[in-house]
């Protein structure tokens, strides 16, 4: 299932950035905020937005948002440490 959504042109001329940067920073900014809302796993907002993990996480640093961080990443850390 894929989802498109329709923007307005006015709207998308009213967006301070150039044209072939729009679609990237409006994936940015959903991305942003559906973590920010935990309705997206840091894994997954990072998909949305097209960013690797580490990009993503510069991202959040950027906007003084701490990374969610529970039980379950804390293990997956665990366990790559374990593996080096």
């Amino acid at each position: 299932m894929s989802l498109q959504l329709s923007i307005p042109d006015a709207i998308l001329q009213a967006i301070r950035l150039p044209e072939q940067r729009v679609e990237q920073e409006l994936l940015h900014e959903l991305a942003v905020a559906l973590y920010v809302q935990d309705l997206l796993s840091l894994g997954k907002a990072r998909e949305l937005a097209q960013l690797d993990k580490y990009d993503f996480g510069q991202l959040l640093t950027q906007r003084n948002i701490l990374r969610h961080y529970g039980s379950e990443e804390l293990e997956d850390d665990l366990d790559y440490a374990r593996l080096q």
